[in-house]
C-alpha cells in the first residue's frame, strides 16, 4: 500500500454495505481523493472529480485487465472477456464502432412508436389494478417485452436473461457469500445464453443477426460476433429493470417531483436521468493502473486495481447540491450512472428511451404513487438492485 493513501477498514462487498451503500459513501469521500481498501486489496475512489477522471483516462486506468476484482493478467476470466467492456483500444475502437452502427439513434426512432404502445398498454393494465409490484409487474415486464425481440433471441428460455445478468454483475466482485447465494440455481442461464448467441439460433433482422452480418463483411470474426451478441445480453436487461424500478421509487418518495412531471410530460427523460444519478443501478466498476499515476497527491503504482464508486460520485456534494434528493430542476448531465468516456454503456440510449416511455405513461395516467410496503433489495456485488417494490397508484381523474 502507498503510505500516502488513507486505509479504510470497510468491505464494499460485505452484505451490510451492499444493502445500504449510501450510508458508507460519505466516509470514503471524506477520507481523501484515493483510499486503500484493505478488505479487497485495492485502491478506491469515490469523489466525482477523480472517478470521472479515471473513467475518461482509459490509457492509464485500463479495462483489458478486467473491470472486476479479478486481474486478467494474473488469472483466467470466468468467461471470455467482453469485447466492449473488457478491452482497450485499438480493439475496443473497432468493436464499439461496429456496435454503434447497429444501436443507432436512427434505429431507435424506428422502434419508438411500437415501444410506446407497449409501455402504454402495460401501464394501463397496472393502473386498473391500482396495486402492483413495480419490479415484478412493471420494471421486469417492459424490457422483457421488447428487448429479446429486438435482439432476435429464440423464444424458449428468455426468462434466463434476468438470471444471467445477476451472474455477470456478481462476478465483478469477490467470490463471497453474496456471489454464491446470488448464483445458486442459475447454472442453466449460462448454458442458455451460450446457445442463444449462436448464429443458427438468432432470428433474421434482429440486432444479433446484424452483428453476424457485419462479420460476413469482415468487420469482425465469427467468434467475435458471438461474443458481441453476448454483450447485448449481459447488460441489456437487469440494468434497465433496476433503472425503471428506481424511477418509480423516486416518484413515490418525492411526490412534489412527480407533480412536476405530471404538469410537464417533457420532463420524462429528465426524470429518468435524475433517477440514475439519485440511485445508480451500477454502483461500482474496477480499473487497473497501466502505469504509475498520481491522484490527489497520492502515487498509485502500475498494476494496481482501483475500485470506482460510481454511485458515490453521483452523490458527491461538491458536484451536486442536496445530492440525496431527487430533483427535476437539477441538471443531472455528467452523472456517471452509465459510466463515462469510451467505455460508456452501449445500451444507454435504449435504457433512456425505455425510461422515458414508462415515465411518460405514468405521468399521463397516474395522479399519485405511494409505497404500499417496504422496498426489498436483492444483493449483488455490482448492482443496487430491487427485488420487490409494492406500490399503489391513484388513476388520473379518480376520486
Amino acid at each position: 500500500m502507498n503510505k500516502h493513501a488513507c486505509s479504510l477498514d470497510l468491505d464494499p462487498f460485505d452484505a451490510a454495505f451492499l444493502a445500504d451503500p449510501y450510508a458508507h459513501h460519505a466516509s470514503i469521500r471524506d477520507a481523501g481523493p484515493v483510499v486503500w481498501l484493505e478488505a479487497v486489496g485495492a485502491y478506491g475512489m469515490a469523489r466525482y472529480e477523480e472517478v470521472q477522471q479515471a473513467l475518461r483516462d482509459h490509457a492509464t486506468f485500463c479495462s483489458s485487465r478486467g473491470v472486476g476484482l479479478a486481474d486478467f493478467s494474473k488469472e483466467t476470466p470466468f468467461r471470455p472477456p467482453s469485447l466492449l467492456l473488457e478491452v482497450d483500444p485499438p480493439l475496443h475502437d473497432r468493436t464499439r464502432s461496429l456496435m454503434n452502427r447497429i444501436v443507432s439513434i436512427r434505429t431507435l426512432k424506428e422502434f419508438r412508436s411500437s415501444w410506446q404502445a407497449k409501455a402504454e398498454e402495460l401501464v394501463d393494465a397496472l393502473v386498473e389494478r391500482r396495486r402492483f409490484d413495480a419490479v415484478k409487474d412493471l420494471a421486469e415486464v417492459f424490457p422483457m417485452a421488447i428487448f429479446p425481440d429486438t435482439i432476435g433471441l429464440m423464444e424458449e428460455g428468455r426468462e434466463h436473461l434476468l438470471d444471467y445478468a445477476t451472474i455477470v454483475f456478481n462476478a465483478f466482485g469477490p467470490r463471497n457469500e453474496v456471489f454464491e447465494e446470488g448464483n445458486r440455481g442459475k447454472e442453466a442461464a449460462i448454458s442458455w445464453v451460450t446457445q442463444a448467441c449462436k448464429r443458427e439460433n438468432l432470428k433474421p433482422d434482429g440486432w444479433g443477426m446484424q452483428v453476424y452480418e457485419a462479420a460476413d463483411r469482415g468487420d469482425c470474426s465469427q467468434d467475435e460476433a458471438e461474443r458481441l451478441v453476448r454483450s447485448f445480453l449481459s447488460a441489456g436487461v437487469d440494468t434497465t429493470v433496476n433503472g425503471i424500478a428506481h424511477l418509480v421509487l423516486a416518484l413515490a418518495e418525492f411526490p412534489s417531483e412527480f407533480a412536476k412531471l405530471r404538469a410537464n410530460r417533457n420532463l420524462a427523460i429528465k426524470a429518468f436521468e435524475e433517477s440514475l444519478r439519485w440511485d445508480s443501478t451500477v454502483q461500482t466498476f474496477f480499473r487497473t493502473t497501466a502505469r504509475e499515476v498520481e491522484i490527489g497527491g497520492t502515487a498509485l503504482p502500475a498494476g494496481e486495481k482501483v475500485l470506482l464508486f460510481l454511485a458515490a460520485a453521483n452523490r458527491d456534494p461538491t458536484k451536486w447540491e442536496h445530492p440525496e434528493s431527487f430533483d427535476l430542476d437539477r441538471n443531472a448531465s455528467g452523472h456517471v450512472g452509465f459510466g463515462f468516456g469510451i467505455h460508456q454503456c452501449l445500451g444507454q440510449m435504449v435504457a433512456r428511451l425505455e425510461g422515458e416511455l414508462i415515465a411518460t405513461a405514468l405521468a399521463e395516467r397516474v395522479e399519485s404513487i405511494r409505497l404500499a410496503g417496504p422496498p426489498v433489495r436483492r444483493l449483488n456485488n455490482t448492482l443496487h438492485a430491487l427485488e420487490s417494490l409494492p406500490v399503489e397508484v391513484v388513476p388520473t381523474g379518480a376520486r
